[in-house]
């Protein structure tokens, strides 16, 4: 799931459209009703719903430990130790899938969990029968698995060693996932490796706002974003030569994409190649390797700044070849927009991201759009624009949509939700009837959760748990009752 964390993101895509034209919703274009091959979903991941965090052999993850030391930086002093429990109760997220007649059902597998100290040498066979349960269960129901392989949860023994700033994790991270490719590839045939690397690496090796909360601001979210990449490449490849003949699966990398809205082209091109284009550009161009106005602008600040180099070098030709097409299709996670400009002069610390970056928020963006209980604005022309961007800028790959979500308080009257997913998927389908490659959609989230530094303070299910019995029993609210007509007959007009 994307980890809600209360920070809004800044720059990202550029925009055909006039922010003065932005009215918060979006209108049918073409075609009223989905294409028979479109499938629907919903999301989840290891984290936010097993729960037993130290059962039957788990290792701790780095959330794990640091949540339990540090219960001050979640919203309501929570952690996910029992959270709603899928890893005893699955059965009860399989009945709420058969309900709303999904095609597909997204969820991660807890590294520490199969592989309790990280290393593949310590292999945990309980954790591997719950997986293969879980597996089997969706298939015997005729719903399809998506499998992430990391979900964020990083066996603590593996981030002793820096984690992803440290390049050794490339060939343990490629180890885990061939592991997995044994294990489970029979089954699965969609594959995601690593969650949202912009949310992940800025925030964990930038800003330590999140684990593994290192402060190493315009240094630290680069060696990151660089071994992320070359984890992904790494794995994409080994697939591609063990496994691909015989299981026939897809592999992509899920980005997490918050639009971002500027009347000035060069602004909103910048935005997005610091932003979008930092991880896409390697995987997806034509060129290959980071964008150019990266290397180059980072490349000078940090001879300005008195480095003998740069902080983020190029890829090199080797670790270029490997990550270049190294994507089936383009997992995308959207939850919002925003609006960027260029600051007055200079911004942000010597180094940081965000003075490589040197694009602002625009104050009071949106203002006028509602406003989720957490940070989220409803904009969902945002995630139309996005898709035709995709569409022209990268050869019109397929796009899977494999998060989407609203958060609220609580309460099964959720009138605001079926609102958002109505309008985001009335993007979708325009985008589609405009010749975009959009072929699944899986929004966050199946229950609620445990939504990260949110807790549970904030809810994003289709339906509501009840925390305080044994049972933990699912309840549908109304959006579930939304969302099951739409997917039984593929259009979105619908009242509940």
């Amino acid at each position: 799931m994307w980890s809600l964390l209360l920070f809004v993101i800044i720059g990202l895509i550029g925009s055909e459209i006039s922010v003065d034209a932005l009215n918060c919703t979006v209108r049918p274009k073409g075609s009223s009703k989905f294409p028979k091959t479109f499938k629907f979903g919903a999301a989840s991941s290891a984290y936010q719903v097993e729960g037993a965090w130290n059962v039957d052999g788990k290792g701790p993850s780095i959330w794990d430990e640091y949540l339990h030391e540090h219960p001050d930086l979640v919203k309501d002093g929570s952690n996910a130790d029992d959270s709603v429990e899928s890893y005893r109760l699955f059965d009860s997220d399989l009945k709420a899938l058969k309900e709303l007649g999904v095609d597909h059902y997204r969820f991660s597998i807890a590294w520490p969990r199969i592989f309790p100290t990280g290393y593949v040498n310590s292999k945990n066979q309980k954790g591997i029968d719950y997986y293969n349960s879980v597996i089997d269960k969706l298939l015997a129901n005729g719903i399809e698995p998506v499998v992430t392989i990391f979900h964020w949860e990083l066996p603590v023994n593996m981030q002793k060693f820096g984690g992803f700033s440290n390049s050794f994790i490339v060939d343990h991270f490629v180890d885990y996932a061939e592991q997995l490719f044994s294990l489970f590839g029979d089954r699965v045939k969609t594959w995601l490796t690593i969650n949202e690397p912009n949310e992940m690496c800025k925030f964990g090796f930038g800003n330590a706002r999140v684990p593994p909360m290192i402060v190493a601001p315009g240094i630290g979210e680069y060696l990151c974003y660089t071994n992320l990449l070359k984890a992904h490449g790494a794995t994409y490849r080994m697939y591609q030569e063990k496994f691909a003949e015989k299981q026939r699966g897809k592999i992509g990398i899920p980005c997490n994409v918050n639009y971002m809205f500027s009347n000035d082209s060069d602004v909103t091109n910048r935005g997005m190649d610091f932003e979008f284009g930092i991880i896409a550009h390697p995987i997806l161009s034509k060129s290959g390797d980071l964008p150019p106005i990266v290397l180059h602008d980072i490349a000078k600040n940090s001879q300005e700044e008195g480095f003998k180099r740069s902080r983020l070098p190029s890829l090199g030709k080797y670790w270029t070849a490997i990550i270049q097409g190294s994507a089936d299709f383009l997992a995308l996670n959207y939850y919002t927009a925003g609006q960027i400009e260029r600051p007055t002069g200079p911004v942000g610390a010597i180094p940081s991201f965000d003075r490589d970056n040197n694009l602002t928020s625009t104050p009071h963006a949106f203002e006028n759009c509602p406003q989720a209980s957490t940070y989220l604005r409803f904009v969902p022309e945002g995630l139309e624009a996005l898709l035709k961007y995709i569409r022209d800028k990268y050869d019109n790959i397929e796009v899977k949509m494999t998060e989407n979500g609203w958060s609220d308080s609580g309460g099964l009257d959720d009138y605001m939700r079926i609102e958002y997913v109505k309008n985001h998927l009335q993007a979708v389908l325009n985008a589609i009837n405009d010749g975009c490659n959009v072929t699944s959609y899986a929004p966050w989230s199946l229950v609620d959760s445990f939504e990260f530094l949110n807790g549970y303070a904030d809810k994003f299910g289709f339906y509501a748990v009840n925390m305080t019995s044994p049972n933990k029993e699912r309840t549908p609210k109304k959006s579930a009752r939304y969302y099951k007509k739409v997917i039984k007959t593929r259009k979105l007009n619908h009242k509940v």
